[in-house]
This record gives C-alpha cells, structure tokens and sequence, in this order.
C-alpha cells in the first residue's frame, strides 16, 4: 500500500495496530504474543508455557529459555519475564533451580484434570452471566452449547 499524502492505508494501520510477536528457539517452542490485546505480555507468556506443560509439549524435568534469553528475543524487560515465570512457580507448574534456571515439574494426571476443571468453570459462569445479561433463555443456552460440543468432535 502507498502513502497518499500523509495518510496510511487501512492495511498498514492494521498491522501496525494488531502487531504481533512469534517467538520460536532451537527446542521447539514457539508462542505468539499479541502486542495490543489487552492481556498484559507477561500472562500471554505464561499461558503460552502452561499450555505447553500441560498438553505434555513441554516435558517433566525440561528446563525453559532463560529469563534473560527470552527477555532479549521478545525485547522485553527481564522484569516481565520473571512476572510470566514467577506465575507458573506459584502453581506448581515449575521450579526455580539457582544457577541453572526454571524446569518443568512433573504433572499429576488428576491435578491437572482439576485444574483444567476449574478453568472451563469459570469459562461456563462467565457466559452464564453473559447470557442473563443478553436475555438468552436456559434452553437457549443448552442448545448453544450442545452445538458447539458436536462442533469439535
């Protein structure tokens, strides 16, 4: 797209506006990070990872990218990535190991069907409350769901 007088197309704002990052290193793991969605960098960074460990990419005993390592790749302070790291420590999902880094912990089956359990609870109330708030009726929402299930099977 060309520049008409000091005006940007349309396609170049968007991509300005929607930039995002792809990060990818010899291991194997990549994230994609939205720059302006909202979600602050260092939770799209542990999400990413938490992902990753829980689908089993990421394995018991692995080590991630240092802290210094992926601050410099995503250009990002050393502060938010400890934020991301910091987070996954909390849940349990990691271990600091002075010297050597952060390593993934190994996952209790039924520890992390909990935790999954927990997460699409909360997912089912908020579109509860989003569906009272829009005047979708319990049948209506029933259906909704069921449609969607068959989706992805």
């Amino acid at each position: 797209c060309s520049l008409v007088g000091s005006e940007m197309c349309i396609r170049d704002r968007y991509i300005t506006h929607e930039q995002f990052y792809t990060v990818s290193a010899e291991r194997g793991w990549n994230m994609k990070l939205l720059q302006n969605s909202g979600i602050p960098i260092y939770q799209q960074i542990a999400d990413s990872f938490r992902e990753d460990i829980m689908s089993g990419k990421l394995k018991q005993g692995e080590y991630l990218p240092s802290i210094r390592a992926l601050a410099r790749e995503l250009k990002i302070s050393v502060i938010t990535t400890m934020n991301a790291y910091e987070q996954l420590e909390s849940e349990g999902l990691v271990t600091a190991m002075q010297g050597k880094g952060f390593y993934v912990n190994s996952q209790d089956s039924d520890m992390m069907k909990e935790q999954y359990m927990r997460k699409v609870e909360e997912n089912l109330q908020d579109a509860i409350d989003a569906a009272k708030v829009a005047g979708i009726s319990k049948e209506e929402l029933m259906e909704t769901f069921s449609v969607l299930l068959q989706m992805k099977d």
